[in-house]
């Protein structure tokens, strides 16, 4: 958790964008001395959001650029992944394969709800 403040300061932007993206508070999180972006959603399913190699880059500019979005659900198995240069663009990718997946209910119920999986 040493970082978690430092980040939290330094992707304020970033956290601000995934929370009103997803209308959804994002915090930063320690994965084992790892640290990431995660967002959760309903039914055991959450986003991970980093920039560098699997973790937040400490550096000023935020590393090589490169931000990489990924959706889990249940039981920790990855529905969907996207690496771009943009974090909007990353989660927007996310999103599409999420809907190309039939993971996003679009029935007219809800705005914005994850199906049920069997997983």
């Amino acid at each position: 958790m040493p970082l978690t403040r430092e980040h939290t300061k330094r992707y304020r932007d970033a956290l601000v964008a995934l929370a009103a993206a997803t209308q959804r508070p994002a915090n930063i999180v320690n994965l084992g001395g790892m640290y990431a972006i995660r967002v959760e959603f309903e039914l055991s399913r959450y986003l991970l959001a980093t920039n560098e190699g699997g973790d937040l880059s400490t550096t000023v500019d935020g590393g090589e650029g490169t931000w990489s979005v990924q959706f889990f659900g249940p039981s920790d198995v990855r529905l969907a992944a996207a690496d771009r240069k943009w974090l909007v663009d990353a989660f927007d990718a996310v999103i599409d394969e999420l809907r190309a997946a039939d993971w996003w209910r679009d029935d007219g119920m809800s705005f914005g709800e994850f199906a049920p999986s069997n997983t």
